[in-house]
């Protein structure tokens, strides 16, 4: 992905893993979680804003990105959710910042919730962590993904770039637009793309929900005005339902904050890190 490469492995159940760390281990941990249908390129920009003062740690989930793809892999959030609590334990972190977008809610707090993945602190920005969810488009191509896996790939890749397109209220540079659609036109990302929407179970969100009342680390919740995908409600939910938590509207933005709103989302991560830091 030009010049966003990530250059470590580790191999998962569900398939090899990359990841990348970057910055200084003096600073407080952060690890960055993409949600779907993208990958860590997403947040290059903040990784790198956060880097100057903190080690970054950002990675393509199994099924995303620069990670393996594979007929019969697991990506669901279960999968997903624990093998992230494998990778904060083989990373070393014991309590790092987590900073999860979209899907990468639902993963987050499960690898929190279920399987003990400890946090010093949790930004949650447009994640999805609340049921119901889903676009009519996102839950027409699970009812019926093995009809779209037949999709010639020109037709695949114009349908990849519409649905990516709409996560930004403000429009996506073309070469941004095409760096995010990539990983899911070659032979290996055209199926993957619909593997990763049927799999994706409302249960597994479900499954946690109920227990945020229980979270007692601080969280922040940034979310744009303008997200299309999540609406603003959720956001309010969400903070409502997690005691202590923080709420901060981005005006203007969409569902792919970091690209329509990037220096306003790095300044609101800042301040939560040093607010973590005393």
């Amino acid at each position: 992905m030009g010049d966003w490469r990530l250059t470590r492995t580790y191999q998962a159940g569900s398939g090899e893993v990359h990841w990348e760390r970057l910055g200084d281990r003096g600073g407080l941990p952060v690890v960055l979680l993409h949600g779907t249908p993208f990958s860590s390129y997403v947040w290059r920009g903040v990784a790198r804003a956060l880097a100057q003062r903190h080690e970054v740690f950002v990675w393509d989930m199994p099924g995303y990105g620069a990670s393996e793809k594979a007929e019969g892999q697991d990506v669901s959030l279960a999968a997903q959710g624990a093998l992230f609590a494998e990778l904060l334990a083989h990373w070393g972190l014991d309590e790092p910042l987590v900073v999860a977008h979209d899907f990468g809610g639902t993963v987050a707090m499960r690898a929190h919730l279920l399987h003990g993945a400890r946090y010093r602190g949790l930004a949650l920005v447009d994640a999805l962590t609340l049921t119901p969810w889903g676009s009519p488009f996102f839950r027409l191509v699970g009812e019926h993904y093995k009809v779209f896996e037949q999709l010639p790939p020109a037709l695949h890749g114009a349908l990849v770039r519409e649905y990516v397109g709409s996560a930004s209220a403000r429009g996506l540079h073309p070469d941004v637009l095409e760096r995010l659609v990539e990983p899911w036109l070659d032979e290996d990302g055209r199926p993957a793309f619909y593997r990763q929407i049927a799999q994706a179970d409302q249960r597994h969100t479900a499954e946690v929900q109920d227990r945020y009342g229980t979270i007692d680390v601080p969280v922040l919740v940034c979310w744009g005005t303008d997200d299309a995908w999540l609406p603003v409600d959720h956001a309010h939910e969400l903070v409502a339902r997690i005691p202590g938590a923080r709420l901060q509207l981005v005006s203007g933005a969409g569902h792919l904050i970091q690209e329509d709103a990037p220096a306003e989302l790095t300044a609101a991560l800042a301040g939560f890190l040093r607010d973590l830091a005393g």
